[in-house]
């Protein structure tokens, strides 16, 4: 006996309805949702609106009938986002950039606009397929894309893979999650969440067929079982010691950014890092944040010379951030520097800022930076999989800045490394988020990896990180300071570690081709 089927009436998908206020509304509520999805981040911490938020658009995209309104919707929620999540780069490119508003103003707005593109293309795609037309697409579909489109924006262009969904939950039980997939798959079961939302709130358009009754049992398994389990993966150890415990200590020399490049201050500056190091003598490693000296290590050898004797007088291992010219004199790196056990070694970062370590312009563009005395001297990119460095008996896995926010690049050194090392100056951003989104991406890469993972900021947020993405210890912001904390070294590959986002990406991908293969097997829902 073949199963009836509720009659259900659905407007046809390509009839262009009238513009209407209330499709101005729902733009609004798009953008509004958008911005409010920023407070599930760092510093604020509220992490259920990263459920909730994505549940409100695919609710939005539930209704529309016309592809542009699909991808009006996800531009309007991206521009929310965006705008609101990383208004800070305003700061860094004007207020200590001294770049011009309109320039800084330009970069912002072309960033922001850039990654809206992202979601409102997801959005048209959404709508032209009916993938958030029927349970399957909200709990399957939906949220298949959407993980592509956040995996695609980390990549393409250099890309930009801040505010990944998954970062909200590195204090929540999902966390449990992050050694197994990264935090790709904690945006997909976040995203699944979502579209258990989408699906209780239309309990009453699923109507009161077996069929649908089982898509309500579906949807709230499907909300409810990842937190119990991820709890109990996040009591899974991963990794193992390997040796006892190694003192460590970060150097915070607090510089303002708007003086470390005056003249003036050059001096000070060396005086104000030599006495920090001096308090820190004794920690088996002692960490600086990037670039902290005021001039290519090259100029300083005397300089730093000194400091490496100092500390190998008490036993102690320097991992220095800094800038170097190579041994052509050709090419100028961003680096941090080991002065420990044998011959110094670099770490060259990899992943350069556009336009803030290089410019990706022709020519005639950089005469005219010069003519308008904005910087315009690029970095040079370091080499791809770099080995660990080695300091304080200790393989470390060195990253520089954002570079933690592309854990596929620092893969293959981290399976190799016993201790993280994440040197930033995160004052280019002031007083801002900025700050705060950037530790918590640091967790997440501790979390993966299950190690430890110092991070030495110029002037905060300065910090030791556990394993399980705990701050085991904190320096106080915008003060010179010496965090000192004892880390045990780790090894051992998590399953992300091992396979890395391939098998996420090659799953979404499965269930969004499935999904698009069953969609006209399955009624779309009443009045959706």
């Amino acid at each position: 006996m073949s199963r009836s089927r509720p009659a259900i009436q659905v407007a046809e998908p390509h009839a262009a309805p009238p513009r209407s206020r209330k499709a101005w509304l729902a733009l609004v509520v798009a953008f509004v949702a958008g911005a409010l999805l920023t407070l599930a981040f760092a510093p604020y911490g509220f992490w259920l609106l990263a459920i909730a938020c994505p549940a409100v658009l695919i609710g939005l995209w539930a209704r529309a009938t016309l592809p542009q309104a699909g991808f009006r919707l996800g531009f309007a929620f991206g521009l929310g986002n965006f705008a609101l999540g990383t208004w800070w780069l305003y700061v860094s490119i004007h207020g200590f950039g001294q770049a011009p508003v309109w320039v800084a103003l330009l970069v912002m707005a072309s960033l922001v606009l850039i990654m809206s593109t992202w979601y409102g293309l997801l959005g048209w795609v959404v709508v032209r397929l009916q993938l958030a037309r029927s349970p399957a697409g909200w709990l399957f579909a939906v949220p298949a894309a959407w993980v592509l489109v956040e995996w695609w924006r980390g990549w393409f262009l250099s890309g930009f893979p801040w505010m990944s969904l998954g970062y909200a939950q590195t204090g929540t039980w999902l966390a449990g999650y992050a050694p197994v997939g990264g935090v790709h798959l904690l945006s997909a079961l976040l995203l699944v969440g979502a579209g258990a939302l989408v699906t209780l709130t239309h309990w009453r358009e699923l109507g009161a067929s077996a069929t649908q009754r089982h898509w309500r049992w579906i949807a709230l398994a499907l909300l409810l079982l990842p937190w119990p389990v991820g709890a109990a993966l996040g009591r899974l150890q991963w990794t193992s010691a390997d040796g006892p415990p190694v003192s460590v200590a970060i150097v915070q020399g607090a510089i303002p950014q708007d003086m470390k490049w005056l003249e003036a201050n050059h001096d000070h500056i060396l005086r104000e890092y030599e006495r920090l190091n001096r308090e820190a003598l004794g920690a088996k490693l002692i960490v600086w944040p990037e670039s902290a000296l005021p001039d290519f290590a090259n100029a300083l050898a005397p300089y730093l010379g000194a400091a490496w004797s100092a500390a190998a007088e008490q036993g102690s291992a320097l991992l220095l951030g800094v800038m170097r010219i190579d041994d052509s004199g050709t090419k100028y790196h961003n680096s941090v520097l080991a002065l420990g056990e044998g011959d110094p070694g670099f770490y060259d970062k990899q992943h350069l800022v556009p336009f803030g370590e290089y410019f990706p312009v022709p020519s005639t563009v950089r005469e005219w930076l010069r003519l308008m005395s904005l910087p315009n001297s690029d970095f040079d990119a370091g080499a791809p999989d770099q080995p660990p460095l080695t300091a304080g008996g200790l393989r470390i896995a060195a990253s520089i800045c954002y570079e933690d926010a592309y854990p596929g690049a620092l893969r293959s050194a981290t399976r190799d490394s016993q201790l993280l090392v994440n040197v930033t100056n995160d004052a280019w951003f002031g007083r801002s988020a900025a700050r705060y989104q950037h530790l918590q991406i640091s967790q997440m890469r501790a979390i993966e990896s299950r190690r430890y993972l110092l991070r030495a900021a110029n002037d905060g947020v300065s910090a030791v990180i556990g394993p399980d993405g705990a701050i085991v210890s904190r320096a106080a912001e915008f003060e010179p300071a010496v965090l000192r904390a004892s880390i045990e070294p780790r090894v051992g590959d998590t399953p992300y570690l091992r396979l890395g986002n391939t098998p996420i990406m090659l799953l979404a991908a499965l269930v969004l081709a499935g999904t698009l293969g069953w969609r006209r097997k399955l009624p779309p829902v009443a009045g959706v």
